[in-house]
């Protein structure tokens, strides 16, 4: 078989394992939600007991067997695609690493830790990917571990467009007419596999509302301003966090365990207290977006969560969470406006997701293929420019680029340290 040939057939055995995979994680991170809340609805006060346990073993598993993967997952695969060839045989992008990923991230979803399974779920791909094509014996690139990713986020969000821009905004440092092509090939079809076996869906339902001219310059400055603002401060927390030199700090992450335990029991307690912060938030986000009225509380209880379930260590993505801080964002913000909430809670959800990950072309794509909100586009991307401009003067440093300087090998410490 011809090399150009046996690449292909890597890239599309590649998407095709990978697209299963998601729907399969898909699939039992539904579940996992759906265990945690039928416990609740039974023993209301278990949470206070079961999330902070699990978080703390999770932190512990995490921090002696399994660091590369705490947190979302992204991170890695952009560390990995700046040396490829390496990171091919490093535990970054590793089958070992994408089942730990796997099985932990429902842990946090069926202990109702404030995480998504987007950002595993770019991780798990890229390791599917790169594994399929050493089995293939074709050469890893940084287009192979781009390709897995974007496929992972079209398959988690059924978002081929998001996929392909995702990739261009987030995972490559230079874009190249080679790995577009890969890109796109994976995408493809990944897309099809999702769409043959869980058919089209609106993954947030759809949104059907515009907004008039006059409607858009007033609300979009407001709404971008105050996204970009909490979206920055989302990102600088996580960011200092992870850096700050403070002694109290180093102390915390001294004691990763001890820091999973804290940050559980504050989510446990945020949960019980709203009674809607927990996991995803997609059914929440789904009715506001549907035109559903929700708790002026819950993006703030939502942002709180969220920050404590990244900053705790544990496995888990943060996009669907920040998608439900944007649209409780937006939510707050429409008594203000004579202007459909729908609409204004989807550009909520674009400014706040924007603030914190800093892809305005993503989020753009990712909210218009979710919501179905295609007369949205101009005020959507408006919103984002300006969130996007707001949040870097609040947070200077993109999230996942900053979480990716980590997993670098001169910032991995030894098995042995760690142990």
């Amino acid at each position: 078989m011809i090399p150009v040939a046996r690449r292909r057939l890597a890239t599309g055995l590649g998407a095709v394992l990978l697209g299963l995979v998601a729907l399969l994680f898909a699939k039992l991170g539904d579940q996992m939600q759906g265990a945690f809340a039928a416990m609740v609805a039974r023993w209301p006060l278990a949470p206070l007991v079961v999330t902070p346990a699990v978080f703390a073993l999770g932190a512990w598993l995490t921090t002696r067997w399994f660091p590369e993967v705490r947190g979302s997952g992204i991170p890695q695969v952009i560390a990995a695609a700046r040396d490829p060839e390496r990171s091919a045989n490093s535990p970054l992008v590793s089958l070992r690493s994408a089942i730990a990923k796997f099985v932990l991230t429902l842990a946090m979803l069926v202990s109702g830790g404030s995480v998504g399974r987007e950002g595993p779920t770019v991780q798990i791909s890229a390791a599917i990917m790169v594994a399929v094509h050493r089995f293939l014996r074709v050469p890893i690139t940084s287009g192979v571990l781009l390709a897995g990713g974007a496929a992972g986020v079209s398959a988690a969000f059924n978002t081929p467009l998001a996929g392909v821009a995702f990739a261009i905004e987030e995972l490559a440092a230079a874009y190249e007419q080679k790995v577009a092509v890969l890109v796109m090939a994976a995408v493809m079809v990944a897309g099809f596999v999702s769409l043959g076996i869980s058919g089209d869906y609106v993954y947030f339902g759809a949104m059907r509302h515009s907004l008039a001219l006059g409607e858009t310059l007033a609300v979009v400055p407001v709404v971008a301003l105050c996204g970009g603002i909490a979206g920055g401060l989302f990102s600088r927390s996580v960011l200092g966090f992870a850096k700050s030199q403070s002694p109290i700090l180093v102390a915390l992450r001294a004691r990763p365990v001890r820091l999973a335990l804290g940050c559980g029991m504050l989510v446990a307690i945020i949960g019980v207290v709203t009674g809607n912060s927990w996991g995803t938030g997609y059914d929440t986000t789904r009715g506001m977006v549907e035109g559903e009225a929700a708790s002026s509380w819950f993006g703030a209880a939502k942002f709180v969560a969220t920050l404590a379930t990244a900053v705790g260590g544990t496995p888990g993505g943060i996009f669907a969470p920040s998608l439900s801080v944007g649209a409780g964002l937006g939510s707050l913000l429409a008594p203000l406006f004579d202007a459909p909430p729908g609409a204004i809670v989807v550009l909520g959800m674009a400014a706040y997701f924007v603030g914190v990950v800093r892809a305005p072309l993503t989020a753009v794509i990712i909210i218009t293929e979710t919501t179905a909100s295609r007369g949205m586009v101009l005020p959507l991307f408006a919103t984002a420019l300006i969130a996007d401009a707001v949040s870097a003067l609040v947070s200077r440093e993109r999230l996942y680029h900053g979480l990716s300087k980590a997993f670098l090998p001169s910032a991995q410490p030894s098995r042995e340290a760690l142990e």
